[in-house]
């Protein structure tokens, strides 16, 4: 009897479901970190470039909706809500991005120490949030390789526990190709881009 109890794999999908929750709460600490970020450097591009009104509310409304969102770990239960929050933040992604294109029409701003930590500090915390995500689809994986492996299907089955959905994305097709990149006259670069 107790050889079929350390079978059954009760233990070891609880440890997966933990692990789960913390990874999932990592990718929402980067995801915040990010958004903490977003207004410091809303404020150092407005000194700048005033006359682009519009890619700062874009940004400002996209980190508000975000703000606005409960994503919490019961959200890694719900693939409607997970579609939801993944979209909220590929909009402020994408809104970022174009505040960086924007960035590139004016040499001062770019030279503006603020401006040069704050995009160093957003860069790095897009590297963070893809490695916390990288880490949660890998938690999701290993708990779902494990409800639906015999004999701990019998268990998860017998406990009520599914298989979790992972995250998605709604713009598969278009994140699937590079950007484009042209070069003008008004930027040096500019990309269209969507994460």
């Amino acid at each position: 009897m107790l050889f079929s109890l350390s079978g059954c794999g009760y233990n070891s999908i609880q440890a997966q479901d933990e692990r789960i929750k913390s990874t999932w709460s990592e990718v929402l600490n980067q995801y915040k970190r990010r958004s903490d970020l977003i207004p410091n450097l809303v404020e150092v591009v407005k000194g700048y470039a005033a006359h682009e009104e519009k890619v700062l509310t874009n940004v400002t409304e996209a980190r508000a909706k975000v703000g606005r969102m409960q994503a919490g770990p019961e959200l890694a239960n719900n693939p409607q809500a997970i579609r939801k929050f993944v979209e909220a933040q590929g909009t402020l992604g994408s809104a970022l991005s174009r505040l960086m294109v924007v960035s590139e029409r004016y040499p001062d701003l770019k030279a503006n120490e603020n401006f040069r930590d704050l995009q160093a500090q957003i860069e790095g915390t897009e590297n963070r949030i893809a490695v916390a995500r990288g880490r949660y689809v890998t938690a999701i994986r290993d708990y779902n390789t494990q409800v639906r492996s015999f004999p701990k299907n019998l268990t998860a089955k017998v406990m009520g526990w599914k298989v979790k959905p992972n995250l998605t994305f709604a713009n598969v097709d278009a994140i699937s190709q590079a950007p484009k990149v042209r070069f003008d006259q008004s930027s040096p670069v500019t990309a269209d881009s969507s994460q």
